[in-house]
């Protein structure tokens, strides 16, 4: 199926706003979430559309980034130890290029945490039995409305309102988000082109002032 065309992260983030996607499996590594082979691409480019790419070969349809119920998600939720394996960006280029904002999972491996808030995407942790509950309730209720807030650290579900109540109106689930990644999130700081961009005079003047930059001529 084809990847959203959501503006990419920018800027403060409080809140992922949208509907979710569940892929169950503890260790889904990163050689699953983008197989090696588009490694050689010179950009990032077009990566959303292979995010998974062998895992929905395999299910022929089936895979949940290829339900069309699915199409448009902006948050993921899944199960221990995501993202394990090789470093690679591509993996969360992928998932963020396909239409990813939020990542809600029992744990993560620490390098794809890292790439995915160098990208502005929230990785959030809950409970075994929460991400359970979620990705079932997500399941019953695709078109659930889904509010992830960076502030309270809770996501939210409502029912849509043209389906059947099969989660209770308001449902919720704690989250859990280390401080400093928190803060980065919600000030901005996470975004390293806007920062240096914010601070384009002093860069220019700094640069100005170095000598392997300037020929090493006299100031």
């Amino acid at each position: 199926m084809t990847s959203i065309s959501a503006p990419f992260p920018f800027g403060a983030i409080a809140s992922v706003v949208g509907t979710a996607v569940a892929v169950r499996g503890d260790d889904i590594d990163t050689d699953r979430i983008i197989p090696a082979r588009f490694l050689k691409c010179v950009t990032f480019e077009g990566l959303g559309e292979q995010a998974f790419a062998d895992d929905r070969v395999e299910l022929k349809g089936a895979h949940p980034f290829d339900r069309p119920e699915h199409q448009g998600a902006t948050v993921l939720v899944v199960n221990r130890n995501f993202g394990c394996g090789s470093s690679r960006e591509h993996a969360p280029q992928s998932l963020m290029r396909w239409g990813i904002r939020a990542v809600i999972g029992e744990s993560f491996a620490e390098i794809f945490y890292g790439n995915c808030l160098a990208l502005g995407i929230p990785c959030l942790s809950v409970s075994h039995a929460d991400a359970l509950a979620l990705q079932a309730a997500i399941e019953a209720n695709p078109g659930a409305s889904v509010v992830v807030d960076l502030d309270t650290l809770r996501v939210r579900l409502n029912a849509a309102a043209d389906s059947a109540a099969v989660i209770s109106e308001g449902a919720s689930w704690p989250l859990t988000l280390a401080d400093g990644p928190r803060r980065m999130l919600l000030s901005g700081q996470w975004d390293a082109t806007s920062q240096l961009l914010a601070h384009d005079d002093q860069l220019r003047a700094t640069a100005a002032r170095l000598p392997y930059l300037t020929s090493f001529s006299a100031a």
